[in-house]
């Protein structure tokens, strides 16, 4: 991007700098733990309807393209990259530049140039931050260019609203503009890498992963608001990363710096990783504080549930940096079914991994995109739909390739409701998830008796140290256990409906799914 004209660059400002100019511009307020509180207007979610692939010949026949996947026509594109450019003349901007990877052969070296100060700041905790001598020779090979007060107009520019999140994958540029929401340029980057690493041989997952002491290492799949973060922000064992992965011939790696954790309903009893990592430094989006007091309200949601917390990831004690581990042992399906009918905990065969992995069954979350104000059912291919710019089949591929060569045991976790649908059961008890994925960690669900599931067909362990009994099979939950069959064999044919659009799966996955008749 030309900066002729610009108002004045601040390149690579400190946390401290950053957190002084967003403050001085009003862009945001402190909170009495010294996180930047700020706001991120109408749009406190990801807009994926807004998001666009630019149509380029190198890239069309690469590209998956669906309702997801959106083309956007080169010219348009142009043209809005010049009306975006022409806006930012004149304007002061914020530039980073760091890396995406963390393993050396596959990061990626990005700049972020944002109208934004707080924005800046959450580039900054959320990717690579360079040493001296990094910065020194950095040559960015993608550049983001976020511009949240620069409104698109759908009748001239080809987009759907006057939000907008374009990639160029020809051109190495991303340019988002309407939208305050900072997980845009995350996910945008995030896509990328999920574009660039399969041409590598890496497989690039949407997961956490963490390790324990004998340096078992532990993959969390799953969509906002499963419990990857929490989850995965476990005082037993260290942390390499919250959400973005990939896994070479050498292992697993993080593609970032930080953590950007869902803060609804925080408490230091619960999550007391994330809580003492909410400090100054971090970016807290859309969480109500106190006016006197400044101390945010988690429980509060007047603006969305979706609040959220960015900070690097070494203010999680004992988080790896680098952020890379060893071939993991484990890997966790996180699933927040608010049908209320999936085991709290199932061990899956390689075919049936393969099975869910591509399902992707999980309820999209109130606040996680907007419009949706409750949670709903949902399939999103591979874990991570949205971020997928390649066909399903590349990514399933891999992961089987992967699971075959490490042998490596993948349970699936219900996260959501127990006793009944949503509206009518509960919420799984957190302390009763965190024993379970505890125990399939430490290998002792290897060691009790596992029952199938008669519709569902996965592996249910009997018994698991820490919880009860009859939590582990859900229709003992139920009042009436008629409702949980109807219900169970509901979401069965959902499965058997959604994964019909997949083709060319070996005939052993396919048939791996759920008892439908």
């Amino acid at each position: 991007m030309e900066l002729y004209n610009a108002g004045k660059i601040y390149r690579n400002l400190s946390v401290a700098r950053l957190v002084e100019a967003a403050l001085a511009r009003g862009e945001g307020i402190l909170a009495s733990n010294g996180a930047l509180v700020v706001n991120t207007g109408k749009y406190t979610g990801r807009s994926p309807n807004d998001r666009f692939i630019v149509d380029l010949p190198s890239v069309h026949d690469k590209i998956n393209w669906n309702n997801i996947n959106r083309p956007f026509e080169v010219e348009k594109y142009r043209r809005l990259y010049r009306r975006l450019t022409a806006y930012l003349q004149k304007r002061d901007l914020f530039i980073f530049d760091g890396f995406v990877g963390a393993d050396p052969r596959f990061r990626l070296p990005v700049r972020v140039i944002n109208e934004l100060a707080w924005q800046n700041l959450f580039v900054h905790q959320l990717f690579i931050r360079p040493t001296p001598e990094e910065l020194a020779a950095h040559r960015p090979q993608f550049t983001v260019i976020c511009a949240p007060g620069f409104n698109a107009e759908p009748e001239l520019d080809g987009t759907r609203s006057e939000a907008f999140i374009i990639l160029n994958l020809e051109e190495k540029l991303i340019i988002i503009g309407g939208t305050s929401y900072a997980g845009e340029m995350k996910k945008s980057v995030f896509t990328v890498m999920n574009y660039l690493l399969p041409q590598q041989g890496v497989f690039p997952m949407h997961c956490s992963a963490n390790v324990g002491a004998d340096g078992d290492t532990a993959l969390f799949f799953g969509l906002s608001g499963t419990g990857k973060t929490t989850l995965s922000a476990d005082p037993q064992r260290r942390l390499i990363g919250d959400d973005e992965h990939g896994w070479s011939e050498d292992g697993i790696f993080n593609f970032e710096g930080g953590c950007y954790a869902k803060c609804i309903c925080l408490s230091a009893e619960n999550e007391p990783q994330i809580w003492n990592a909410i400090r100054f430094g971090a970016v807290l989006e859309n969480v109500v504080v106190d006016e006197e007091t400044r101390v945010p309200a988690y429980d509060c949601a007047d603006f969305t549930e979706n609040t959220r917390a960015a900070y690097p990831v070494d203010f999680i004690p004992g988080a790896v940096i680098p952020g890379m581990g060893g071939h993991p042992r484990t890997i966790v399906f996180l699933a927040a079914d608010a049908f209320g009918v999936l085991p709290p905990i199932a061990k899956l065969t390689k075919e049936q991994a393969m099975y869910h992995f591509l399902s992707g069954y999980t309820s999209k979350l109130a606040g996680t995109e907007r419009g949706v104000t409750s949670p709903e059912a949902t399939f999103s291919t591979c874990f991570g739909a949205p971020f997928l710019p390649l066909a399903p089949a590349v990514y399933a591929r891999m992961l089987g390739e992967k699971l075959e060569e490490h042998k490596t045991n993948v349970y699936l976790v219900n996260t959501g409701w127990s006793g009944g649908p949503y509206g009518v059961g509960r919420r799984m008890s957190i302390n009763y998830t965190r024993a379970m994925v505890t125990a399939a960690l430490k290998g002792e669900l290897e060691k009790v008796e596992l029952e199938p599931d008669p519709i569902f067909r996965v592996l249910v362990p009997v018994s698991c140290p820490g919880v009860p009994p009859e939590i582990l099979k859900p229709r003992n939950t139920w009042q009436d256990p008629q409702a949980y069959d109807d219900m169970a064999r509901k979401l069965a044919r959902l499965f058997a409906e959604n994964f019909a659009q997949f083709e060319g799966v070996a005939p052993e996955v396919a048939a791996a799914g759920p008892q439908v008749s």
